[in-house]
């Protein structure tokens, strides 16, 4: 009998410390599958594969910049401009540099909002808003006033 109640314990005894690893170990992977703020503070490839975009956080907000283009050369050898922008003013500045994204706030774990995003095919600037689908992609959705009219592109972490 006496046996049989120290068997009793042990197994009491182990079933609570395996609880307790069970919710640790639960812990730890919770923690970890958390996004801050800034895990989309990096260098992103475009879905087209054309250009790396180095994002960084300033102030609360978080911009794009391109730090490298596939093509940075035009026809003629020269750094390529910003040729289609509807602002005639900027159409000299070159597109190596320029700012594509801009202005995004963190709302939660996998969204920033509030934010822009101008493409220099057809130099136009939507509004847009990032939702960050696993810490190397990104799903990077420019829009007309409402997401639902817009388009998304995948970007890659590259560093």
């Amino acid at each position: 009998m006496l046996i049989a109640l120290v068997k009793f314990s042990q197994q009491k005894h182990m079933k609570k410390i395996a609880l307790l690893i069970i919710a640790f170990v639960s812990l730890i992977f919770s923690a970890k599958a958390q996004k801050n703020a800034d895990d989309i503070v990096g260098v992103w490839l475009t879905g087209s594969g054309k250009a790396h975009v180095k994002i960084d956080k300033v102030g609360n907000y978080y911009f794009g910049r391109v730090v490298w283009l596939k093509e940075p050369l035009n026809t003629e050898g020269k750094p390529k401009l910003d040729i289609n922008n509807e602002d005639v003013s900027k159409r000299n500045k070159t597109v190596f540099g320029m700012q594509l994204v801009g202005g995004f706030e963190w709302k939660n774990d996998n969204l920033w909002d509030n934010g822009s995003i101008y493409d220099p095919l057809n130099g136009k600037t939507y509004k847009c808003k990032i939702d960050l689908e696993n810490i190397t992609t990104m799903n990077i959705r420019g829009f007309i006033g409402i997401s639902l009219f817009g388009r998304t592109d995948i970007w890659k972490r590259v560093k």
